[in-house]
């Protein structure tokens, strides 16, 4: 490729924000470079993130239903044997067949793909460093966007070494079951992968230094997945911070201090620090030409996701907001569309997110304790999956749907589900709460019966304390 050649969109970064907005433009008629500097495409999401976790929990739920659900099925098993070499293996080629197909729409979309690592070497120009060495290429574009991620945060005295103490990353490929892992964070990442370890054998301890689960999640729908997770085993220690990792061999011991003053010292074989994650610019050049960051070290952008350089935009996790690769694709898609003169709106609010543990969590718009911070008047209801005939039938009823509405519109305000295939069932909600619907819209529509949805519709006439099930 000739160095003077330009570029209508040069987009640094494959993941799905990345990847989908250079599909995007492409559709528009743009003459679109993407530059990744790993082998593969589909970023973090569909190398070490979102897609191989959710192979290994899909993996885990089928052994841990084997050994212990079966049977009140009226399915007899016995011996049931885990093959971890063979669960991995399957992750993999998931992941192959997918990043694969990433490739493919490149291809089929005619966008030019450079791998090497990327250097913004002015506001319309990118350098682009081989990965195996040798002279960089210059690619030059009208608009260049920034859609590079984040990474896994590292603990000052728990430096990752990829065996006793790991990121998210090594923990999707550990080699055996581990006998004690211990997990530092009780966010999303320790979660999912403590819920895999635990079921293929392993002792998992969470230590959270906040005095609950997932952040500012809604207190009431927290307690409960805490404790349906200590009922299936895990252990927690809440409101309790680490003082001291010490790796030797391989074992691990972490000394931890609870807001009392009581310490205690954990012992294990593999401490997965699961903290979370930070914006990624490493070596990118952009703060250089004149990108402007935060005190996050994000990335700055106006509405249209221009930082303060004219031709050059970001996206996803490198600028504020969720880290959620959905959101990186709707940015992506939004920052292309805005470029080519469409409007293009995301409702923030109506973004829903996901926990893949076992019952799934997810939610869209905001929790009580977030509500009576800003002052807002609503009414809330909620309805349990014990009441639900579909949660019956499969044997999978912990759990409850809950709804918040405006006390004086009826406007939703937040949905939040704990429950099975909680990840589908957000989706109603999430549509309903981006066209502004109210409880009662949700109460109004048909729910097919029997299914898991219904309790989204229960919950919605208990707003008018009409509810009929229970």
């Amino acid at each position: 490729m000739a160095a003077e050649e330009r570029f209508d969109l040069v987009v640094i970064g494959a993941g799905p924000g990345g990847y989908v907005a250079a599909i995007r433009a492409a559709q528009l008629g743009g003459k679109v470079a993407l530059i990744e500097k790993r082998d593969t495409m589909g970023g973090t999401c569909l190398n070490v993130g979102c897609i191989p976790s959710k192979a290994l929990l899909e993996s885990s739920e089928h052994y841990e239903h084997a050994r212990e659900g079966l049977g009140a099925h009226g399915v007899k098993v016995s011996g049931v044997k885990l093959d971890l070499k063979t669960l991995l293996a399957r992750k993999d080629k998931v992941v192959d067949e997918l990043t694969r197909g990433v490739a493919g729409l490149m291809k089929k979309n005619k966008i030019t793909v450079f791998h090497g690592t990327a250097r913004l070497a002015s506001p319309t120009a990118v350098e682009v460093t081989p990965p195996k060495g040798g002279d960089p290429q210059t690619v030059q574009g009208a608009h260049i966007l920034i859609a590079t991620g984040s990474d896994a945060i590292e603990l000052p005295f728990a430096k990752f070494n990829g065996k006793t103490i790991v990121s998210s990353t090594e923990a999707l490929s550990l080699p055996k079951v581990p006998k004690h892992m211990i997990i530092i964070g009780g966010g999303v990442i320790g979660l999912e992968l403590g819920s895999v370890w635990r079921r293929l054998g392993a002792k998992v301890t969470v230590v959270e230094m906040l005095p609950k689960l997932l952040g500012p999640l809604d207190r009431q729908i927290t307690t409960l997945a805490q404790r349906i997770l200590a009922k299936q085993g895990m252990e927690f220690h809440l409101d309790t911070k680490v003082t001291a990792v010490d790796a030797k061999g391989a074992k691990v011991t972490v000394s931890v201090e609870t807001r009392k003053g009581e310490t205690l010292t954990l012992e294990g074989d593999v401490l997965l620090v699961a903290i979370g994650r930070r914006p990624y610019a490493e070596g990118l050049g952009a703060a250089e030409v004149g990108v402007q960051f935060d005190d996050a070290r994000r990335i700055v952008v106006d509405s249209q996701f221009r930082t303060a350089v004219p031709t050059i935009s970001a996206i996803g996790d490198i600028i504020a907001g969720p880290m959620l690769a959905h959101k990186a694709s709707e940015e992506g898609i939004a920052v292309v569309e805005k470029l080519a003169g469409h409007i293009s709106h995301i409702t923030y609010e109506a973004i829903p997110w996901i926990v893949y543990t076992w019952p799934e969590i997810a939610w869209v718009g905001h929790g009580e304790e977030e509500l009576k911070e800003q002052g807002r008047a609503y009414r809330s209801a909620t309805y349990p999956f014990m009441a639900n005939p579909r949660a019956k039938t499969m044997g999978e009823t912990d759990g409850m749907v809950k709804i918040l509405a405006d006390a004086e519109t009826d406007r939703l305000l937040g949905v939040l589900v704990i429950g099975p295939r909680a990840s589908d069932v957000i989706a109603e909600a999430a549509l309903a709460m981006e066209f502004g619907a109210s409880a009662e819209d949700l109460a109004l529509a048909v729910h097919a019966h029997p299914t898991l949805s219904e309790a989204v519709k229960e919950a919605a006439l208990g707003i008018d304390g009409r509810t009929i099930h229970l």
